[in-house]
């Protein structure tokens, strides 16, 4: 596995990790704000403090697909998972996360063709088996309506992961979160004002702080590494990390909520562990394989068809620190003089250029006649 593949994994854990904490502090915060506007705050303000951040990156990634997508991916997903965390219990919302890494899986097989490897599927068996065994022993509180909002947001989040890969292409990532944040912010903004009508003042700290942590911890980070993982890795590699997610909720459900807590919940987290482990392997046979196709793209290139000493004498008409490859010069048949690389910043002047194309055609052919008598 090369650096870049170990920042994505990295990055892709501390998301995970961070991204357990958002269902517990969002239960926090409901408490206060209803869904749609904790939805509006935590990307209003993370959106904010994103575009000042990439402002010099911000015109590739301006565009209606992105803003669409942050709307649908995060303003809806996310608004549909605060309305299910306030109907059900912290253990039901954080586990059933559980079912993400499988979704995306099978989206990305549907959409893309991009079948993952029988054994990051026995991964994502081996998670869900997991997820069962904690959610066997979860707390109570839990309804089916709550539950089947937070399937319903898990749906939209996994379609728009697979979605994601094809945005990321020439965009910077965070750049592009902040235009999503943007879109989602605005997406959320007419149903809060004309559904739930505005925030009262909130009563205690204890909410106020759990929105500044969500919109910090659980929203700029986890996001931002995210996208930042995913440039460098498939979906269905990155999705097989949103298994970290309920691990750490049950957990906090365990330690700040009072849920109960067992056997059964112990070897569902470590089996929720060895799932995700297994689903990175290909992740490193990934890499394995594009360290072999370098060598056979090297090989595949064409040698230029000219000795190395011509060519040399074209290379120093181009600029020192702008020199092209030698495979892009190529000699003509019937003249043999050289083509110009393609390039807009090469320039000649144009009679320059004939007094240097008759001197090459002398070099590279010298006139053919009697030999001189010493």
């Amino acid at each position: 596995m090369n650096t870049d593949r170990r920042r994505a994994v990295a990055a892709l854990t501390a998301a995970g990790l961070l991204w357990g904490t958002t269902v517990p502090l969002s239960k926090v915060a409901l408490g206060w704000l209803a869904p749609g506007w904790l939805t509006l705050l935590r990307f209003g303000l993370a959106a904010a403090i994103l575009l000042v951040a990439a402002r010099r990156q911000l015109r590739p990634a301006c565009s209606l697909p992105v803003l669409t997508s942050g709307a649908a991916g995060y303003g809806g997903a996310v608004l549909l998972q605060n309305a299910g965390i306030d109907r059900t219990s912290v253990s039901h919302a954080a586990l059933l996360n559980g079912v993400t890494p499988v979704l995306v899986a099978v989206i990305a097989a549907l959409w893309h063709g991009a079948v993952a490897r029988p054994v990051a599927w026995a991964g994502f068996a081996v998670s869900l088996a997991g997820v069962g065994l904690v959610t066997g022993g979860g707390g109570g509180g839990a309804t089916v309506g709550g539950d089947g909002l937070v399937l319903t947001s898990l749906l939209l989040s996994a379609t728009f992961t697979v979605a994601q890969d094809r945005l990321l292409r020439g965009r910077d990532p965070v750049a592009l979160t902040a235009v999503q944040f943007l879109g989602a912010a605005l997406a959320v903004l007419p149903f809060s004002v004309v559904a739930e009508g505005m925030p009262a003042a909130p009563s205690a700290p204890g909410p106020v702080l759990a929105t500044a942590a969500l919109v910090a911890g659980g929203t700029l980070l986890p996001f931002t590494l995210f996208a930042f993982a995913q440039s460098r890795v498939a979906a269905e590699v990155a999705g097989a990390f949103f298994n970290i997610e309920p691990l750490v909720g049950a957990v906090a459900g365990v330690v700040v909520f009072g849920n109960p807590a067992g056997p059964g919940q112990l070897i569902g987290g470590a089996a929720i562990l060895a799932g995700i482990a297994l689903s990175s392997v290909p992740l490193k046979g990934a890499g394995r394989a594009q360290a072999e196709r370098l060598p056979q793209q090297e090989t595949r290139r064409e040698p230029a068809r000219t000795s190395s000493r011509l060519a040399s004498q074209v290379v120093l008409h181009v600029p020192r620190t702008r020199r092209a490859p030698l495979s892009r010069y190529r000699s003509r048949p019937h003249t043999g003089a050289l083509r110009r690389p393609a390039s807009p910043r090469y320039r000649l002047v144009p009679g320059r250029r004939r007094r240097e194309r008759r001197q090459l055609r002398r070099r590279a052919d010298p006139p053919r006649g009697p030999a001189r008598v010493r």
